[in-house]
């Protein structure tokens, strides 16, 4: 989060508290917060400022402020989040749901707290994490569970073939009641309807008696009672009177048919209940399995969280990195063989640039020069001219790292506070090329990115003279280890030879500097480099009195390296990709010259 951070409410004016640091402080019934933090975007850009926005319990990040409109670039829902402090980076916290993380980071420990109260306040206030919102998800999950317990249970198949007989059995029996209760409801509808009409009937007749009404006993006829009253004689109901439903029958069938249905509720009980123990076995074996899966879910989703997500800033160079030295250089090498495969593929379209290269006249760098730093340069000249060329036969401190062909790479191991500092000197024979031709290639920053692979981007950031540069550079990251930058000056000198049988000597010396438009950033780790490439031309006579051709040279290249990385990278990581590189470097580089002199006057 940088010094101007600011929050913004999409609510009234008053959502919002200001502190007397002027940040914004967030209170309960904020809509909406906005503000710059600095986001962990991956391992080449590393950390980004963004415009992070909290709303709706939804954490969203966007570019900008202003591209808000075009929509967030990535968003992050605080229902199930953790928010983590980190334990060793005091500006730092990380956002994780599931296996999404976000690495932010404010300017200072101040602004990551209101950071990480906002996002508690809101969440508290969107009514997520409270204890009765957990009651309530608890109560609906139980109902959940009950009711598909129960259907599992009512609907489940059981095995076995007497069971499937009896449930089979048990089916019939239910269409058979179904029938008999329809045939029994109609029977007692109908005695409804019958007792209905004999009521009516009789009260007409009572309206209508005479006293002296003769008696009679056939149908529909009148008889006295014993109170004297006259009452019509109707016909008497038979056992299949209604319908011709025989209601007893019925009766007996329906208490047959719910007997069966009890015997074979009984039986399929006792099945049941014999296999139980098989069934009981199968649910202890499924319950193990499910403890162990979730021993082992549980287990992994530990060891997530102890390790942060891989590509993230505690998996890169650091002070407290996460990452032991083999998986360092693993991840080292694997970027470098991918620099590799793609320097071959773009090899073949720097090859068809032509770039021209003028050569200023070689009395040039013969001259010391009159710059502010000619005196260092001449310092620089001469200590590599005394030291770097001495035979390192004798000296046990050299160790003989790599030997191809005419090529040969020593080293001396030194460590300064954990630093890897060891010197590097490397011995090379190229044929067909004079010294000063390899040197000018080396020197020219025109050509600079025809040959040199490690480059991201340079710049000259002052001409000394017209042979001595200041010249920034940054080189390609190589992930996990932290991008380098490199702020040096360029010098290229001729030696002339103080016997007339020895041979001129051309040197490039690169040695680092500081200076006001080039300071160090916090997104490179600023290296610092004493580099010489020694070249001496010799000529083996023509045949007869041909002139001399490119088959009669020979240049001896020495090339000394002092290079200090900086940073934390593991000193056997470093010594690794060092012997790697280096002879790599060099066959690259005197390739690249030949090729590009082929066919060219010869440049002494």
């Amino acid at each position: 989060m940088s010094d101007n951070q600011s929050w913004n409410s999409s609510g009234s004016d008053e959502d919002v508290e200001t502190s007397e640091s002027g940040v914004g402080q967030p209170v309960v019934g904020i809509a909406e917060l906005g503000g710059i933090i600095s986001k962990w975007t991956n391992y080449i850009h590393g950390w980004q400022d963004r415009w992070v926005v909290l709303k709706n319990n939804t954490l969203s990040y966007y570019k900008s402020q202003d591209e808000r409109e075009f929509g967030c670039r990535g968003s992050l829902c605080l229902s199930k989040a953790v928010i983590t402090p980190h334990e060793f980076d005091e500006c730092r916290l990380d956002v994780s749901v599931n296996d999404s993380v976000w690495y932010l980071r404010a300017t200072d420990p101040e602004h990551r707290h209101q950071w990480i109260n906002s996002i508690e306040l809101h969440r508290a206030e969107s009514g997520y994490g409270s204890e009765p919102s957990l009651r309530r998800h608890g109560s609906m999950l139980s109902l959940t569970s009950a009711t598909s317990g129960y259907s599992a249970t009512s609907t489940s198949s059981f095995k076995g073939h007497s069971l499937r007989e009896k449930l089979a059995e048990m089916e019939t029996f239910r269409d058979i009641l179904c029938r008999q209760v329809d045939t029994l409801q109609k029977y007692f509808d109908g005695c409804s309807d019958a007792v209905s009409k004999d009521e009516l009937q009789r009260d007409k007749v009572v309206e209508d008696d005479e006293d002296d009404f003769p008696n009679t006993r056939s149908d529909g006829e009148f008889i006295h009672n014993n109170n004297g009253s006259k009452e019509k004689l109707f016909r008497s109901l038979s056992p299949k009177g209604i319908n011709g439903i025989d209601f007893k029958g019925e009766a007996i069938t329906f208490k047959a048919t719910t007997a069966g249905i009890l015997s074979t509720l009984s039986h399929c009980i006792d099945l049941m209940v014999k296999r139980e123990d098989s069934w009981q076995k199968r649910l202890d074996k499924e319950t193990e399995k499910r403890r162990r899966i979730e021993e082992g879910y549980h287990s992994a989703l530990s060891e997530l969280k102890k390790k942060s997500h891989f590509g993230g800033p505690d998996y890169e160079e650091g002070p407290n990195s996460l990452i032991n030295e083999d998986e360092f250089f693993d991840a080292v090498e694997a970027a470098l063989d991918r620099q590799d495969k793609m320097e071959e593929q773009s090899h073949t379209e720097k090859s068809r640039i032509q770039r021209s290269s003028p050569v200023p006249p070689g009395d040039v760098y013969s001259t010391i020069g009159s710059h502010r730093f000619a005196d260092k340069v001449e310092e620089m000249v001469q200590n590599h001219m005394t030291y770097s060329l001495q035979d390192m036969g004798g000296d046990a401190n050299w160790q003989l790292v790599v030997e191809e062909g005419e090529m040969k790479v020593y080293r001396r191991e030194v460590e300064e506070n954990g630093i890897v500092l060891d010197p590097l000197k490397a011995t090379h024979s190229v044929k067909g090329v004079t010294g000063h031709e390899l040197c000018h290639y080396f020197w020219d920053t025109n050509v600079r990115n025809d040959w040199e692979t490690t480059i991201e981007n340079f710049n000259v950031v002052e001409m000394l003279s017209d042979n001595a540069v200041i010249v920034y550079q940054t080189h390609k990251r190589v992930w996990p280890a932290s991008q380098r930058d490199v702020l040096y000056l360029s010098a290229m000198r001729k030696i002339l030879a103080n016997n007339e049988n020895d041979p001129d000597t051309w040197l490039v010396c690169n040695f680092s500097v500081d200076h006001d438009n080039a300071q160090p950033t916090t997104r490179c780790v600023r290296a610092k480099i004493n580099i010489a490439m020694i070249c001496q031309t010799l000529v083996s006579p023509p045949e007869g009195d041909r002139e001399i051709s490119r088959d009669n040279l020979t240049c001896k290249i020495t090339y000394v390296a002092n290079v200090n990385p900086g940073g934390w990278a593991p000193a056997s990581v470093l010594r690794a990709v060092a012997k790697r590189e280096y002879p790599k470097f060099l066959k690259r580089f005197t390739g690249y010259v030949q090729e590009k002199t082929t066919g060219k006057p010869i440049l002494f």
